[in-house]
């Protein structure tokens, strides 16, 4: 199976799809806006995820008045939003997995979609195990 090539726009192309300036463009990427690749000459090359990444920069600041800097905050902070939300993800599944640990095979198809069950146990017995583990690092 071929992977699906990515398109690439140049910087004119790009002013044109969104009635900006080339400059603005430039700016954007000085202020550290936007990231586009670079061709061997060196030429600017946008990516999907890059017009979308625009997009976005645009409606933040034509649509609701927020300067560079702002932009720049919101941005960051989408980014680490999503990272956390992955994180989060993969601790739920790392829990799951880990509260599932013990339990019969016959108890965890059980219910009518099978999956382990949530173990009850109770705080303090975490508390000990955290700190049986703690103690032999």
């Amino acid at each position: 199976m071929r992977k699906k090539e990515e398109t690439y726009y140049a910087i004119g192309v790009v002013a044109k799809m969104f009635n900006i300036h080339q400059q603005t463009l430039r700016l954007y990427e000085r202020e550290g806006l936007l990231k586009p690749a670079r061709s061997q000459g060196n030429t600017r090359l946008y990516s999907e995820k890059d017009l979308e990444r625009l997009e976005l920069i645009l409606n933040l600041s034509r649509d609701m008045g927020v300067n560079l800097a702002g932009v720049d905050i919101i941005l960051t902070l989408r980014e680490k939003m999503t990272e956390m939300r992955q994180q989060m993800n993969e601790l739920i599944v790392y829990l799951k997995d880990e509260l599932g640990k013990g339990v019969p095979q016959e108890k965890q198809e059980r219910g009518l979609v099978k999956s382990p069950p949530a173990n009850l146990i109770r705080f303090s017995q975490l508390l000990a195990e955290q700190n049986r583990t703690h103690n032999k690092s």
